[in-house]
């Protein structure tokens, strides 16, 4: 797994501060995460965590625009800085994967239908290979659909690009890391 990194998409404050809205399986979503980083930094995995800065709930250095706590990136991590759905789009992820050798990507976040589809979408036109974990990402309600269809209707659109496992599948994965 040497060539692989865990791409961690917009699991900030922000998120789970809504008044009147959580994430659908926020906590478990969270704890997914949180087990593969911390698996992935105890296998050596590089971690690459995305957060969205805008002039709103996601203005840089407020409370809410900060990764959750329960993942907070180490010093030596990366973290990318994003201003649009797209975690590639006038970002220096691509400069930080070719320096690392990444040609494989794990990807978890949110949200699901915005920027976890986008940038998955990106990362398969560059020629990265992809693992979505497809119980690590979630979204909200929409007025159409509930977030379980939503998640459920993009794991079923994006296997087209992406390999689909478990989180469990995945700490297995990194777990056989000689």
């Amino acid at each position: 797994m040497k060539e692989t990194a865990l791409l961690i998409i917009d699991v900030q404050v922000a998120m789970f501060s809504y008044e009147n809205e959580y994430p659908h399986n926020g906590d478990a979503v969270l704890n997914n995460i949180r087990e593969m980083l911390f698996k992935a930094r105890e296998n050596n995995i590089p971690v690459i965590f995305v957060q969205h800065t805008a002039a709103d709930e996601y203005q840089k250095d407020t409370a809410t625009w900060q990764i959750c706590p329960e993942i907070t990136p180490l010093e030596q991590e990366y973290v990318v800085q994003k201003t649009q759905r797209d975690s590639f789009y006038n970002t220096n992820l691509k400069e930080i994967l070719d320096g690392l050798g990444i040609t494989k990507l794990i990807i978890a976040g949110m949200q699901t239908e915005f920027c976890v589809d986008t940038t998955c979408r990106t990362a398969y036109s560059a020629g990265y290979e992809l693992t979505l974990v497809r119980d690590a990402h979630t979204t909200f309600d929409s007025p159409v659909l509930p977030a379980e269809q939503i998640i459920s209707h993009h794991n079923g659109v994006l296997k087209g690009i992406a390999g689909l496992k478990t989180t469990k599948e995945i700490l297995q994965q990194m777990a056989e890391i000689d």
